[in-house]
């Protein structure tokens, strides 16, 4: 199962790369956060939320909305 992060960097067609570079997130870091082997913290989670236009429950797996 893809992991949500990731489904939306490929729905935007962007790399790890770019993302991390208009975020300020080192692309491994999204890496990890999308095999979800680390966790983002608050302000990150918030950062994606955003960059991708979705909610945080939505982000997190707490909604299909």
């Amino acid at each position: 199962m893809v992991s949500r992060l990731k489904q939306l960097r490929l729905d935007l067609g962007e790399s790890q790369r770019q993302v991390g570079e208009q975020l300020g997130i080192d692309p491994n870091n999204l890496s990890r956060y999308e095999l979800e082997k680390n966790q983002p913290d608050k302000e990150t989670w918030i950062v994606l939320a955003d960059y991708y236009n979705v909610s945080l429950d939505y982000l997190m797996g707490r909604t299909d909305e």
